[in-house]
């Protein structure tokens, strides 16, 4: 399975494969013809509760995966229609934030490889 991360604001490029755009709230500023996304599964971004209370805060990484990756496996329906879409890849998980190792898309990205292996 090929699943890469990339910050939606990032231009698309031709081996993104399905760009899926995982974050709950659009893109502020971003047309949907720039962001040229495939797949928008909002339903597998974490809780607002969640995300605000992480903040992308790198002192909270590990709870804040632990926390979204139990809200993931509370929803079985979501995760399996969500793996079915995105299929065997190449998959572009695409996110918002300015910041790129502490995310949702990196978490979902562990977490859908770690399922897959």
């Amino acid at each position: 399975m090929d699943i890469r991360v990339k910050r939606v604001y990032e231009a698309p490029s031709p081996g993104d494969g399905l760009r899926v755009l995982v974050d709950r709230l659009w893109p502020r500023g971003l047309s949907r013809e720039k962001a040229q996304v495939d797949l928008w599964l909002k339903e597998l971004a974490p809780s607002t509760e969640l995300r605000k209370w992480f903040n992308h805060d790198p002192a909270k990484w590990d709870e804040f995966r632990q926390r979204y990756l139990q809200e993931l496996q509370q929803q079985p329906a979501v995760l399996s229609h969500a793996i079915e879409s995105i299929g065997t890849g190449p998959v572009t998980l695409l996110f918002g934030s300015r910041e790129a190792r502490f995310n949702d898309a990196v978490a979902l990205q562990a977490f859908l490889l770690s399922r897959h292996a």
